[in-house]
């Protein structure tokens, strides 16, 4: 699959194929290894205990994020699963901020409150990371309807797992969500094994776009291993969707190179699979497009791995710099604190 299919449920197409521009193809790259490099910075860092809990990477479904959330404008919403880094990161959190919240520092997006799963900024309209799964769908839901109550043009994405579709809150938020006639783009990240069970083995109708479509939500699928394709279905389905056509959904089949968390054995998949899906590895199948083209030469991606490495260097600095929440502190923010004086609007 090269792109996206034909789509169900009504709607037009996306269109498929490469935007062409050197600078936004070479920042599409640049935006999917600043994740992937800072996620094996992350897994070096869960490895000598300084970050802790549980650790979700993402590592092999970087375009997913990157192709969807470069379409959408400042004022939209992104709610996101707890395999979240990427999203946050393509999203506009500093990579500084994240790192620390990761560290379970002050400093963090989250104030060290969060960490991986949990990462949130109001002022890039990041809604979390959420550690139930499907969780972000009923919220994502709540967003888009403030929004359209309010009259706001403005468009909510929601990503989330093929885990997911298995929940009640997928249907209950698809059903609302079509109903209603609300501006969300569903995007679910199907990388074929949700936390540890083959898609086959858990669900009867292995084509999700079919499901979402059964609701009369304009549905696509798209290769999620190709940032393009990504990128052309999520502009068509945002620019619908922002003009008033209802909820769309993408079926973004993708794969993740790594185990479900740090704790997972990764025994349910066969070796030889994860090999053969990391030929299709989002990275270099973009720098090879660009390459090819003229675009990107060798020394355009050694300067950008050498941006990057940088970025990841500082963001680890500043994080093991933080400070840790004091004591006292603990019990803030669990229930609200009053107006100060000269604060209420």
């Amino acid at each position: 699959m090269t792109g996206a299919t034909a789509a169900r449920g009504g709607g037009a197409e996306p269109a498929g194929g490469p935007t062409g521009e050197k600078d936004h193809g070479i920042h599409l790259l640049q935006q999917m290894l600043r994740i992937r490099r800072f996620e094996e910075r992350c897994a070096e860092l869960y490895s000598h205990s300084l970050i802790r809990g549980f650790l979700h990477l993402d590592i092999g479904e970087e375009a997913c994020a990157v192709g969807v959330i470069d379409t959408l404008s400042p004022d939209d919403a992104v709610v996101a699963t707890y395999r979240e880094h990427g999203h946050a990161l393509a999203r506009g959190i500093s990579m500084r901020a994240a790192m620390a919240e990761l560290e379970g520092k002050v400093e963090g997006c989250s104030r060290g409150r969060g960490g991986s799963m949990h990462l949130f900024d109001a002022a890039t309209r990041f809604y979390g990371g959420n550690a139930i799964v499907g969780g972000g769908l009923p919220i994502a839901v709540g967003l888009a309807l403030a929004d359209h109550l309010q009259g706001r043009r403005v468009v909510t994405a929601c990503f989330f797992g093929d885990g997911a579709v298995a929940e009640g809150e997928f249907h209950e938020s698809m059903n609302l969500a079509a109903l209603w006639h609300l501006p969300v783009l569903f995007c679910c990240e199907n990388n074929l094994y949700a936390m540890g069970t083959a898609l086959d083995r858990s669900e009867s109708e292995t084509d999700l776009s079919l499901k979402a479509a059964s609701y009369r939500v304009p549905s696509w699928e798209v290769d999620g291993m190709d940032v393009l394709a990504v990128e052309d279905a999520a502009r068509s389905a945002v620019e619908t969707v922002r003009a008033g056509g209802g909820p769309h959904f993408l079926e973004l089949r993708t794969y993740r190179f790594r185990a479900h968390s740090m704790y997972d054995p990764d025994r349910y998949r066969d070796k030889a699979e994860i090999e053969q899906w990391k030929q299709r590895d989002p990275i270099p199948l973009l720098a090879e497009r660009l390459t090819a083209s003229g675009v990107l030469t060798d020394g355009d991606l050694e300067r950008i791995e050498g941006e990057v490495g940088a970025e990841v260097d500082d963001a680890v600095a500043f994080a093991e710099a933080g400070t840790y929440e004091a004591t006292e502190d603990l019990e803030r923010f669990v229930t609200s604190e009053p107006v100060r004086a000269g604060e209420a609007s």
